[in-house]
């Protein structure tokens, strides 16, 4: 469990692919010890485990099941994606709780910048339309997100510069596509 907060950001360093697995190699500022080998890390959105540590560079197990569903596909070397640590029990929830289960990808339609803020349209299809609810919580990217509008076949976030600072959402751009995480409260408000 995680709550979308950000603090680093990881270089993708290496990618290797293996019939229908990969394995990345990410490099970042994040302090992992050995200890947490075997430790579930969201890695923009996605829950992976940590498979090994080195220094800097920590590499991650990615299943058949991950690629289809995520932006993974997309990875380069180079790519910048979003690195956040389990919660542990007491932690302070700033978020919203975030599971890491990638429940679909979406195209950035739009970005306006007003002020300081990102107004950004992102697509929604219409099996994914009752999840959204203006002024509840979303994860784009494993970040905690606000809905600012819905829409028939858009909805908007609008980021703040300190979020745009310690995230990969600074890199977007139109047509892009992203990691999906619908609120779990949306998701099963109904059964």
């Amino acid at each position: 469990m995680f709550n979308g907060i950000i603090k680093y950001t990881g270089k993708i360093f290496k990618i290797s692919k293996f019939k229908n697995e990969y394995f990345v190699s990410v490099k970042s500022n994040i302090k992992f010890s050995k200890n947490e080998i075997g430790s579930s890390i969201c890695c923009s959105g996605a829950c992976l485990t940590l498979e090994s540590v080195l220094g800097k560079i920590s590499k991650f197990y990615i299943s058949k099941e991950t690629i289809n569903r995520t932006n993974f596909k997309f990875l380069k070397k180079d790519s910048i994606i979003n690195i956040e640590k389990s919660l542990k029990f007491g932690d302070r929830i700033s978020g919203h709780f975030v599971q890491g289960h990638v429940d679909s990808i979406s195209v950035i339609k739009n970005i306006n910048i007003i002020g300081k803020s990102w107004y950004i349209d992102f697509s929604l299809p219409k099996k994914y339309r009752k999840f959204i609810i203006e002024k509840g919580s979303i994860a784009i990217n494993g970040v905690s997100l606000t809905i600012a509008k819905k829409l028939k076949k858009i909805f908007r976030i609008v980021v703040i510069p300190q979020t745009l600072k310690y995230t990969n959402l600074i890199n977007l751009k139109k047509g892009e596509i992203v990691n999906i995480e619908y609120d779990v409260l949306s998701k099963y408000k109904k059964a």
